[in-house]
């Protein structure tokens, strides 16, 4: 049993100085690797830790905005990622030189697979820098709105208005047009049309449009509530009422459409204004007297 036991250490032992390969003519061993590895993990586990930790006391005690810390915890971040690798290595023992060796087998990589990926990297840090976009904003990407949840090394994170969560590349916001509701200002300008039939009191239908959402409280009072006379259309005379409420959310503002045409509809309703629908006038040719014709319902079934 003991001699077993030998035979396992001297087995492992070899494996530990396994050489892997050489670096010019220096040897790099299996236990280097590993330890190195387990040295990476640790900081970047750290790192990780302790960013989230001082970004949460520096939101509570300074006071500073949600993307300013951000920003600055993923920058320092990535500098402190950096900073482990280059220690972690030569504690190892593996020499700093060994990336010399590995430069060129490191740029075919980086020529034919890793190119959108530092596209994606070097957009993320751009647009932490120059802010067209930020944590908590609400953008709208073709036929994609939501709220941005992250921006990540690669890709930023958007909840849509129904839960699910969109992926976006980086360089897409930097390559494409976009949205952005909240960049500057959280206030946003909604409108509701409505239809009234011919011959509404236009004057009333006005002060009450204007009243629905002068009486919302989410309306805001900064801006004021403007009613328009749009046209005469085919089937109705047609109103548009513009206002502006704070969105802080997808679908904030359709929560305030959807009340405001609530109340709409209730007020017309109490002051018997009609709400047109569509309708057509058929005209008939009467120069001549019409043509009447009568069949028997038993004659066309015995010819049927």
């Amino acid at each position: 049993m003991q001699m077993n036991w030998q035979d396992l250490s001297g087995k492992l032992s070899g494996l530990w100085q396994t050489e892997l390969y050489k670096a010019g003519e220096t040897p790099i061993f299996l236990s280097q690797v590993i330890i190195a590895i387990v040295l990476i993990i640790i900081g970047f586990v750290v790192v990780r830790w302790l960013g989230a930790n001082l970004a949460k006391r520096a939101l509570r005690s300074s006071g500073a905005s949600e993307n300013t810390v951000y920003a600055f915890r993923r920058l320092i971040s990535f500098f402190a990622y950096v900073m482990i690798v280059l220690i972690a290595l030569p504690i190892a023992g593996i020499p700093i030189t060994i990336f010399a060796v590995l430069g060129g087998a490191l740029a075919i990589g980086v020529g034919f697979g890793a190119q959108n990926l530092l596209n994606n990297l070097i957009s993320g840090i751009i647009l932490i820098a120059e802010r067209p976009i930020r944590i908590g904003d609400i953008v709208e990407l073709e036929k994609e709105r939501g709220r941005v949840e992250e921006i990540g090394n690669r890709c930023v994170r958007i909840r849509r208005y129904d839960g699910v969560h969109v992926l976006v590349p980086n360089s897409y916001f930097l390559e494409q047009r976009v949205v952005n509701w909240t960049l500057v200002s959280a206030d946003i300008r909604s409108v509701v049309s409505v239809g009234v039939a011919y011959g509404s009191p236009v004057e009333k239908v006005r002060d009450l449009m204007q009243q629905s959402a002068e009486e919302h409280e989410k309306v805001s009072k900064d801006y004021p509530v403007e009613v328009f006379f749009e046209e005469f259309g085919d089937n109705a005379l047609t109103f548009n009422l513009f206002f502006w409420t704070s969105v802080h959310q997808p679908m904030a503002i359709r929560r305030v459409q959807s009340d405001v045409r609530f109340k709409i509809n209730a007020l017309f309703a109490e002051h018997n204004i009609v709400i047109a629908f569509p309708q057509r006038d058929i005209h008939l040719d009467t120069s001549k007297p019409l043509e009447i014709h009568l069949k028997d319902p038993s004659e066309q079934q015995k010819g049927a």
